[in-house]
């Protein structure tokens, strides 16, 4: 048997081949039978799930607490609680504007008042002043504190910690503001 016989073999094996699995791919698609949902529902006790949820709901944050705190933190162990907010933000004074806005001067300084940064409109709406008390009601939880803002950050739940950034911050200005009583 020469190469023509062989080639002439081999392409007609591969024309049938081809004929019947081709034919049955096009009837799959063709008279495929798509699910009414997209996915797999699993059975779940929806009562048990949202009485846990409400149960896991944070009542807020107490901030005759943080205050307590406030008065003995570490302005140092706040600087390296900040370097996680480095990734949008920077301390420096006059210092340029991130993902999130320069935050030289936050404490006392008007909401959403930052120059040359594009604040989301809840934030804007909310108006206001960076108090310690709104700073730290914010970095706990961003997305309680200010419903649509453009934060993504799941904030800060250690008070220690939420403390000394605090203080910190505090340093970010010519003439911090007194801390509170």
């Amino acid at each position: 048997m020469d190469t023509w016989e062989f080639n002439k073999i081999a392409g007609a094996v591969l024309s049938a081949l081809l004929l019947i699995f081709g034919t049955a791919t096009f009837i799959d698609i063709q008279m495929s039978h798509k699910p009414e949902k997209a996915g797999y529902t699993l059975p779940v006790d929806v009562s048990a799930t949202q009485e846990a949820g409400q149960a896991a709901a944070p009542a807020g944050l107490d901030f005759e607490e943080i205050k307590g705190l406030l008065h003995n933190a570490s302005a140092e162990n706040g600087q390296a609680a900040f370097k996680r907010c480095t990734t949008c933000h920077t301390p420096d004074k006059g210092g340029r504007n991130g993902t999130g806005p320069n935050l030289w001067g936050i404490v006392g300084r008007p909401k959403a008042s930052h120059e040359g940064f594009n604040y989301s409109a809840a934030l804007k709406e909310k108006g206001g002043e960076w108090t310690y008390e709104e700073l730290a009601k914010f970095i706990n939880n961003p997305k309680a504190a200010v419903p649509g803002n453009k934060m993504a950050f799941a904030g800060i739940k250690d008070k220690a910690e939420l403390a000394d950034l605090l203080a910190y911050l505090r340093t970010l200005n010519d003439n911090p503001p007194p801390l509170p009583e």
